[in-house]
């Protein structure tokens, strides 16, 4: 049983589900993205297994359809050998007809009396032969027609050629036999004159004839009814077969129009397998970079935390020179009112200015007492302080050293060095500080504070500075949090 096209599964383009993961992502691929396409993916797989499926069974119907065709063309073929049957039997009937002319012909001798009121019977014969010819015309006109219907259906099936063979040869006999009539009404003219002495006998005879005629032509009139239901039934399974034709190319149609979207699919299929390789490529380049960026991030937390932890530390030491400073502020008040020291203080770095008549007497490098007393509340306060660099500069003006103190000096250069180095010496001696935390510098006349055209900027500029500086603070920042400071 056919299945209507109706109700035939149809497959469109929807086997390409949707071309759902084409779109190129742009940006940072989530996990979320990740899995509604592999569960998109998943699902139009399942779609191509179901539709192929379909295709299965559509395929399996046609088979059976194609074995039911077959079976319709074999029982057609069966109805045309049992026709063949049928005209066999015709043939006979006509095979015996002929003997009984042969017998009737036996007695032509005894007839030849009986021919002359034969006249009017042999009109009427004459008449009833043209229409048994004309009605073998029509049949065979029929034959050639059922000829062309069966050489059009052979085209379409090879299966029928045996029976339109048979139905040829059948109006080659009805030709034949159409000749050898025409031959017997020939010899009967020609037997005429014999055929007067038996007009009795033949008038009883041909009645009997006629009624065979009657009959035979009552049966070829009933397989010519027969004939054209034939031919009906193959016109009706040609335009059957011809429809079943146009399914079957439809399905063929339908099928490669599957197989190009199944094709098509898999080819999308393809393309998002290597959409995914490249997302995970991607996902795995992103996580790295991620990664990276994160590494990133702590060096630059930990950076951070390193730069609190030293703006912490320098605000603490800012914070414990002014301390220092307002120690050695009050400590050395009188000094400073005199003007003899200055203190100044710039962010991380303080630095004492002593006249040099504070320490030193002119042109010596020995600390004078009233020196040592002001070095002791330099030194009591400088103790304290751990987390410092100290630099001991000596200064001088540009006046050269004099002749008598050259022996001991040769220029203003060992003079500024000395002093420093006795004020170091005395602050590590004496002050007990660290001597890894200290230095000594001598500049003569390089830097001096103020002009030394006039005797007060030759007097400032004749001086000690003692610099507090930074040191490491790489160092000192991990005490420093901790709440400790170095040793001394």
């Amino acid at each position: 049983m056919r299945l209507p096209f109706s109700r035939r599964p149809r497959f469109t383009s929807s086997l390409v589900v949707g071309s759902l993961l084409l779109v190129a992502p742009t940006g940072c691929v989530t996990k979320e993205t990740h899995t509604k396409a592999l569960a998109e993916l998943d699902a139009a797989k399942s779609t191509s297994a179901k539709q192929a499926k379909e295709l299965e069974a559509l395929r399996k119907q046609s088979q059976a359809e194609a074995e039911q065709l077959h079976q319709q063309l074999a029982s057609l073929q069966q109805g045309l050998s049992q026709e063949e049957a049928q005209r066999k039997a015709a043939e006979q009937q006509a095979a015996a007809l002929s003997q009984e002319r042969e017998a009737l012909l036996g007695k032509s001798a005894d007839l030849q009396r009986r021919l002359d009121g034969l006249e009017s019977d042999k009109a009427q014969l004459g008449g009833e032969l043209g229409q048994v010819r004309e009605q073998i015309a029509a049949l065979e006109k029929k034959l050639a027609d059922e000829a062309e219907q069966v050489n059009a259906l052979s085209k379409d099936k090879e299966e029928l050629a045996k029976g339109t063979a048979a139905a040829e040869n059948e109006i080659a006999k009805l030709r034949k036999r159409a000749a050898e009539l025409e031959a017997e009404s020939a010899r009967v003219a020609k037997e005429r004159e014999q055929l007067r002495q038996e007009q009795s006998q033949l008038t009883a005879a041909l009645e009997q004839e006629r009624r065979r005629l009657q009959a035979e032509a009552a049966e070829k009139e009933r397989l010519a009814r027969e004939r054209a239901q034939l031919s009906s039934s193959l016109e009706a399974e040609r335009e059957r077969l011809k429809a079943e034709e146009a399914a079957k190319a439809s399905l063929a149609e339908e099928q490669a129009r599957l197989a190009s979207s199944l094709e098509q699919e898999r080819q999308r299929l393809k393309a998002e397998a290597a959409e995914k390789a490249r997302l995970a490529e991607e996902q795995a380049r992103l996580a790295s970079s991620l990664e990276q960026e994160r590494e990133r991030l702590k060096a630059e937390e930990a950076e951070k935390a390193r730069l609190a932890q030293e703006r912490q530390a320098k605000e603490e030491e800012i914070k414990r020179l002014t301390r220092t400073q307002e120690e050695l502020s009050r400590s050395l008040q009188d000094e400073i009112a005199k003007g003899n020291i200055t203190i100044q203080q710039v962010r991380d770095q303080l630095t004492i200015n002593m006249v040099d008549r504070v320490l030193f007497d002119s042109g010596q490098a020995q600390v004078k007492p009233a020196g040592l007393k002001v070095l002791k509340q330099v030194s009591d306060i400088l103790g304290k302080v751990t987390d410092k660099q100290i630099r001991i500069e000596g200064h001088t003006d540009n006046v050269p050293i004099s002749a008598k103190l050259q022996d001991k000096f040769k220029t203003n250069w060992e003079l500024s060095t000395a002093r420093a180095t006795t004020v170091v010496r005395y602050l590590i001696d004496q002050g007990r500080i660290n001597r890894d935390y200290m230095s000594a510098v001598g500049y003569a006349d390089t830097k001096p504070q103020a002009p030394n055209e006039t005797e007060a900027g030759r007097a400032a500029n004749r001086r000690i500075e003692i610099v507090l500086y930074p040191r490491d603070l790489s160092k000192i920042a991990p005490v420093v949090s901790n709440g400790a400071m170095p040793a001394r």
